[in-house]
């Protein structure tokens, strides 16, 4: 589950000063309209104030943990301050000044704030980005600050969520695609060049901007996008991140002539069980070979497995790449995944999980405590065992016991799916068995990938998931729209 809950606390309040960036030489247009350089707002409070509200949110994401519980004061004052135009600056400039890198829940900190606070304007979106002065100038100054800017990439992606149609073009100018584009360029900062790739792809949800956007791409010599989705398998996972993201944006967003989906490409022979397209919330990012999920969405997006296990032991294990909030475990058919709500895996009777950021073993809505674990890093590998004949499921990490659960089987005995649900910009990769375990179970076991078998219909779903815009369906290589017979396909199903 992910809503608020808890203590109010904070840490010590940075400086008095107003956060005005540097952003280097002032940009002359916008769009061919000429701009002055714009100073920053005059205060609503004094900033101390609003760095507190802020850190003590920042405190407080990490135990989200109850639907029903009200804001807390430290969102609701946020949200005051911002109700005012020079209000919604100050709260805007104060997250990117602050919000600290190595703080997980940094990102999703920022996308709670946007999504509490009344909607900006497009005057403000665009005053904002004169006020930072974003440019490829300031995207390559020698002395950038990866944490302010990570920031501003965030804020960008927030704003291009939250506005729709002319306002996205209007808010998307020369300048703010420069500062952008110039990130994947350029290649500087894997923290940086992820979040501005996100923020890219969410101001392509609008189809003038994708287009804008695509054709700047496809103009570079080198499509930064296509060096970019080398590292989808790199051993560094911010850069991991960063590749499938990039391979995402290809296949789904920014195609490139004469290159295929990866859908296409990808060697599914040895592989018999993957997450299920067909049985997934919305926004979920699934890879090519259905094992790597991710989501970038503010919604906490669910999925299931293809096949569900009825006797026995199973296992399966995570590969954790980010170390945000996850809930990765076990449910039936029966638990709902009511992503806009909040509710996930363990959040119903009928689902077990463990999620390793806030040290919680969740089920029927309620998490218990797990203290004395650490909190799950990247490359950490969770096991997840179910034995439905002494109706227990047990969570490990890097092989060590975490908890033995047996209230799931109170209500349910079989019909088991492995599954899991993301917060904002949360990612892992599943082993159902196609690869050695890291971490095998001290019992023997079954394997998902010796039992399994993927229909035609559920290799060609992930397909399917691949959103083509109907106008950008005549540019894409017929490669990507055949299927393994040959026949030309279509999001919704094959082309008459």
């Amino acid at each position: 589950m992910f809503k608020i809950m808890g203590t109010c606390c904070s840490k010590e309040p940075g400086p008095v000063e107003p956060y005005v960036p540097s952003p280097g030489p002032v940009p002359s247009t916008t769009r061919g309209v000429t701009e002055s350089r714009v100073p920053a707002p005059k205060l609503v409070v004094d900033p101390r104030i609003v760095d507190e509200l802020i850190f003590e949110l920042l405190a407080l994401i990490a135990s989200f943990v109850d639907n029903e519980e009200e804001s807390p004061v430290s969102l609701v004052k946020l949200h005051v301050i911002a109700e005012k135009e020079e209000g919604w600056f100050q709260v805007v400039s104060s997250m990117v000044r602050i919000i600290p890198l190595e703080n997980p829940l940094g990102p999703s900190a920022i996308t709670i704030v946007f999504d509490d606070c009344p909607l900006p304007t497009k005057e403000q979106v665009i005053k904002l980005t004169q006020i930072f002065g974003l440019s490829a100038m300031r995207a390559l100054a020698a002395d950038i600050d990866v944490q302010v800017e990570r920031n501003i990439c965030v804020v960008l992606g927030c704003i291009a969520d939250k506005l729709a149609g002319p306002n996205s073009i209007a808010v998307l100018t020369e300048e703010t695609l420069d500062y952008m584009l110039s990130f994947l360029m350029f290649r500087r900062e894997p923290r940086i060049v992820l979040f501005a790739l996100i923020a890219l792809e969410k101001f392509a949800h609008t189809t003038e901007n994708k287009l804008t956007i695509k054709e700047r791409l496809n103009k570079e010599d080198d499509n930064p996008l296509l060096l970019l989705e080398r590292h989808s398998n790199s051993q560094d996972y911010t850069w991991r991140q960063v590749g499938f993201c990039a391979k995402w944006a290809l296949d789904n967003l920014f195609t490139v002539e004469g290159r295929c989906l990866s859908y296409q490409t990808v060697d599914m022979s040895k592989i018999h069980a993957i997450m299920n397209t067909q049985d997934v919330s919305e926004y979920l990012k699934i890879s090519c070979d259905g094992l790597e999920a991710r989501c970038d969405s503010y919604s906490f997006e669910s999925v299931r497995c293809t096949f569900p296990v009825n006797s026995g032991v199973w296992y399966y294990e995570c590969l954790i790449i980010t170390p945000g909030v996850m809930q990765i475990g076990w449910a039936t058919k029966s638990s709902h995944f009511l992503n806009h709500e909040g509710y996930g895996i363990g959040d119903d009777i009928y689902s077990l999980s463990y999620d390793g950021c806030r040290r919680l073993i969740w089920h029927g809505a309620k998490p218990t405590p797990v203290p004395d674990v650490e909190g799950w890093r990247p490359g950490d590998i969770v096991g997840c065992l179910i034995d439905m004949e002494a109706e227990e499921a047990i969570f490990t990490v890097n092989g060590a016991h975490v908890r033995t659960c047996t209230h799931l089987f109170e209500v349910s005995r079989q019909g088991f799916f492995a599954a899991a649900s993301f917060m904002a910009f949360q990612q892992c990769r599943f082993n159902f068995g196609v690869e050695q375990f890291r971490f095998p179970p001290d019992r023997p076991f079954k394997i998902f990938n010796e039992h399994g078998s993927l229909t035609d219909e559920e290799k060609r779903g992930i397909l399917f998931r691949m959103h083509f815009a109907v106008e950008g369906v005549s540019d894409v290589p017929r490669c990507h729209l055949e299927d393994p017979h040959g026949e030309y396909m279509t999001r919704n199903g094959r082309l008459v």
